[in-house]
């Protein structure tokens, strides 16, 4: 049977609460003890992981860790309209079936009724002054975000911002005086597979629940739809309703915000990831006064060295990102890097995919410089790379369409990589872009839709919107309209 990825969230009116799963075993607990307790091994770099060198030590608690770090982990309850239809089965409501059959057979069709729709997640607060982070399918759609602290105090909390791009949000609530628990940040590449660490959070809607593992791997990047993350993978129980919640190191820090579990039922199987704490740290960071997210961008991607490439680069073995395309307005073509550069680590850290390429130049401040180990011409080399934000040119012009024409009732304007890095679209696409319709318009009634990519009128491109209103002007017997969307390119003939 397949597995899949599951966001850690539970609907209210949909939890039960299953067969508790039985105790840690003995065995288990006395293994994870021996990685957290005392002893010095291997090396002094290492003379902080210690083992047991008595029965006493092997009765050791995390009491104190939980007791420590708990406080500061908060439950989330959202809460968001949703329009529901009555009358009609949901078949004959689906908008395909709807073109050939509008009156339904005759079941009524009454006007959709607002419902109100609850889920539940955790936060972590990461500030005294009262900020928490959390997931940000967690409040995705809310209209309403209550916060309920261990000790039962209640706030409601505001959005700061909502990043898909990292599956992070960070709200705020305030706490009029009041003290708050806090964890504080730590730098999750301390993190080594092995380390011992705590899952905190409110599992299936049960309450508070801690459970406790070890860092199972490092740097996962294909999970879920995240481009930016590079996953921390624990074997610490994850199950609904941890997603926001706090992973936390034996020294009671933030190491990683629980987001997603590979299961096969749902409940946890021992494989969960949190997004690492310096993507966290960058998220807070990067806040700007207008609420979104200003990452620093590399300029450049790529695609991950196979063993064939290495062989054919006289690599030792397959390792980086060969890159395959370079914007002329980015950081990396300003430090001469190349299509056909290998880029091997950023800042001593490898990097082997583009979404890893991508987060590690995502958790660094802008303004800094970052050293790009790259492979070229058969040696190795470094680069001091700027940290720049995506320049925001050209301007977004954004323009109405009106008159007599297809385009009517569109709102378009031009792509910068600014814009594209905002919405999700490839950085590398320049030209005109829909970003709006009017309902009832003729671009609406044609088929046109927001994102659609306006690449060819008449055969002629139209790289800015002022080219688009000239080629739209002139008169024809007829418009032909090439539109990339989804990846393909439609053609729409429309005749005057």
């Amino acid at each position: 049977m397949a597995a899949f990825f599951y966001r850690t969230m539970v609907k209210s009116g949909e939890v039960f609460v299953p067969a508790m799963r039985q105790n840690m075993s003995l065995y288990r607990l006395i293994f994870t003890s021996l990685l957290f307790l005392s002893g010095p091994i291997l090396s002094a770099e290492s003379a902080q992981k210690r083992v047991p060198t008595s029965p006493a030590q092997i009765k050791l608690s995390f009491a104190p860790l939980v007791k420590k770090t708990a406080p500061a982990v908060v439950n989330i309850f959202t809460q968001k309209t949703v329009q529901a239809r009555r009358g009609v089965p949901s078949l004959f409501d689906d908008p395909f079936f709807r073109q050939f059959f509008n009156d339904g057979f005759g079941f009524p069709r009454d006007r959709p009724k607002a419902r109100q729709q609850n889920s539940l997640g955790s936060g972590v607060i990461v500030d005294p002054s009262g900020m928490i982070v959390t997931n940000q399918h967690v409040i995705q759609g809310a209209n309403e975000i209550q916060v309920i602290l261990a000790d039962r105090r209640e706030f409601v909390a505001r959005v700061l911002v909502s990043d898909p791009k990292t599956d992070l949000a960070v709200l705020k609530i305030t706490p009029e005086g009041q003290n708050l628990p806090y964890i504080q940040i730590q730098d999750s590449d301390d993190l080594e597979v092995g380390d011992l660490v705590l899952a905190i959070g409110n599992p299936f809607g049960v309450g508070q629940t801690v459970t406790s593992g070890i860092v199972s791997a490092l740097a996962r990047t294909k999970i879920g739809d995240s481009s930016l993350n590079s996953y921390i993978q624990t074997d610490a129980a994850i199950n609904p309703g941890n997603s926001g919640g706090a992973l936390v190191s034996v020294n009671g820090y933030l190491v990683g915000v629980n987001t997603a579990i590979y299961s096969k039922s749902g409940g946890s199987h021992g494989i969960g990831f949190a997004v690492p704490s310096n993507m966290v740290r960058a998220v807070i960071r990067g806040v700007s006064p207008g609420g979104g997210l200003v990452w620093p961008w590399f300029g450049a991607t790529g695609q991950s060295v196979s063993q064939d490439i290495a062989n054919s680069l006289s690599m030792e073995r397959p390792t980086g990102v060969l890159i395959t395309a370079v914007h002329k307005a980015g950081a990396a073509a300003k430090v001469g890097i190349t299509v056909g550069d290998v880029v091997l680590a950023v800042n001593g850290h490898e990097v082997n995919d583009n979404t890893g390429l991508r987060h590690r130049i995502a958790t660094l401040p802008i303004g800094d410089s970052a050293v790009v180990r790259l492979w070229r011409g058969g040696k190795t080399r470094a680069v001091r790379l700027p940290l720049m934000a995506a320049p925001d040119k050209p301007r977004k012009n954004e323009t109405k369409m009106d008159g007599s024409q297809p385009l009517s009732g569109a709102i378009v304007g031009n792509m910068s990589p600014a814009l594209a890095e905002r919405t999700g679209v490839d950085p590398f696409v320049t030209g005109v872009f829909i970003f709006n319709i009017i309902r009832g318009s003729p671009a609406n009634r044609l088929g046109f839709r927001p994102g659609d990519y306006l690449r060819l009128v008449n055969n002629r491109p139209v790289p800015s919107v002022k080219d688009l209103i000239r080629e739209m002007e002139k008169p024809a017997d007829q418009w032909r309209i090439a539109v990339l969307r989804n990846g393909r390119t439609r053609e729409l003939i429309i005749n005057r």
